[in-house]
């Protein structure tokens, strides 16, 4: 699942489709676009404009100039693809290429604009979803944008495992797996230990290891540059210390840890 530095580098592409003419949709796909049936998403968006784009935790969503927003989420491994009318990508790089020949329905939601860009959802897994007007209530407050305050406040306020709170994104939006491991791993705090019993000074900590790993990642390219990512796994021993890497579950999910420095 793609956490917030995934989602902020698609949002930074997804502005280049900004204040661009729509001139068709193709929203035939009714998974993807479910609840909506075919022909609703275009109908409120031809003629329109996305007007601006905005991103909490992994949750992404245009304003457009129509009276609805339009909610863009990746699922497991879609992508934002901009392009001009010559086909050029706008933004995020150069395009990954593809193990297999492309499928036209690897596309599954595409805009058309009256200057001849597109603006494609490419989802093989087809587990991506596009919506009008996403409902946020259920979010808590975006990780990037979250004070040292009311971060202690939010992740204190449990008894469960300090990796389970950063994890509900009812608490704290834009948490995965892979990012929790890095921000506890670097904050040198094991990830099963109960929220509230979390030293203030060790809240601090934890949060300014979590602002410096977001910023991290969102530069070098996603939350798979992180500095203890590629030591997950059997064998895999602490980039700092060089102790072995410790394997469980924590809060349901699949966990590792230093078995020296997160003890």
């Amino acid at each position: 699942m793609p956490e917030l530095p995934e989602v902020e580098l698609a949002r930074q592409v997804l502005e280049g489709a900004v204040d661009r003419v729509i001139r068709s949709v193709d929203d035939h796909d009714e998974f993807v676009c479910r609840p909506h049936p075919p022909g609703q998403i275009a109908r409120a968006l031809v003629g329109g404009k996305l007007t601006a784009v905005h991103r909490r935790g992994k949750t992404m969503w245009c304003e457009t100039d129509t009276e609805h927003t339009l909610g863009v989420h990746l699922g497991m491994g879609g992508r934002v693809i901009v392009t001009n009318d010559a086909g050029e990508r706008i933004g995020g790089g150069p395009e990954r290429p593809d193990r297999q020949p492309r499928k036209a329905e690897w596309d599954r939601f595409t805009i058309v604009f009256a200057d001849g860009g597109r603006f494609r959802l490419f989802d093989k897994r087809r587990l991506g979803r596009i919506r009008l007007d996403p409902d946020l209530d259920g979010l808590g407050p975006d990780a990037e944008d979250i004070t040292g305050q009311d971060f202690r406040i939010r992740i204190a306020r449990s008894r469960t495992a300090v990796k389970a709170r950063l994890l509900d994104q009812s608490v704290l939006a834009g948490v995965g797996n892979l990012l929790a491991d890095e921000t506890l791993w670097r904050a040198k705090i094991n990830p099963a230990v109960p929220a509230d019993e979390l030293a203030p000074k060790d809240l601090d900590r934890l949060y300014r290891h979590l602002e410096k790993a977001l910023q991290d990642a969102i530069a070098h390219g996603g939350v798979h540059t992180g500095e203890v990512i590629e030591h997950r796994r059997p064998g895999g021993h602490c980039p700092r210390c060089g102790a072995e890497m410790v394997h469980g579950t924590v809060g349901g999910r699949s966990t590792w840890w230093c078995a020296k420095e997160q003890a």
